[in-house]
């Protein structure tokens, strides 16, 4: 499904901002570091975590949070290896679900740093990820959702990775 760049059209928009998933409050956090594969997407999110002590298999992060530049996560992780990809604002790149994959696989990092944007990093995610896996990311203003992982949802991403155009 990812072999090409997929590009979200402007009127397939309004379909990707229905969460997906379950609120998730930071009191919760403490029974998500034990278990199934643990995949965080966003810098606030990563870091919420890093701060609890849990360190997830997979963190994905560009840099941002609601385009304004959020260094926190970034300086946390300078030092660790990475995965740098390039997926521009609105894209699901085909380098970054090949990363997703891999690491889930657990071939690739733990880390993805994304040039561009990691928002709809989300559907690779649930799609490569084994069921039971929990990802977590933020719903920018409100609140982190849970998403776990299972063949309902499964079948919910790839719809919506259907919607998406090939990148001309």
């Amino acid at each position: 499904m990812f072999e090409r760049d997929l590009v979200l059209p402007a009127s397939e928009r309004q379909a990707f901002k229905e969460p997906i998933g379950e609120e998730l409050r930071d009191s919760d956090l403490g029974s998500l570091g034990r278990g199934n594969l643990l995949v965080t997407v966003g810098d606030v999110v990563s870091l919420t975590f890093r701060k609890r002590g849990i360190r997830p298999d997979l963190s994905i992060y560009d840099g941002f949070t609601e385009r304004r530049e959020m260094t926190g996560f970034a300086e946390l992780v300078e030092d660790e290896p990475k995965e740098r990809v390039v997926s521009p604002a609105g894209t699901i790149s085909a380098q970054l679900a090949d990363a997703v994959r891999r690491s889930i696989e657990g071939s690739g990092s733990g880390l993805i740093l994304v040039d561009g944007e990691e928002d709809l990093a989300l559907l690779p995610c649930i799609l490569y990820a084994p069921v039971g896996t929990r990802i977590v990311y933020g719903w920018p203003g409100r609140c982190m959702m849970l998403v776990t992982t299972d063949e309902t949802i499964q079948m919910k991403a790839a719809n919506l990775a259907a919607r998406m155009e090939e990148a001309i």
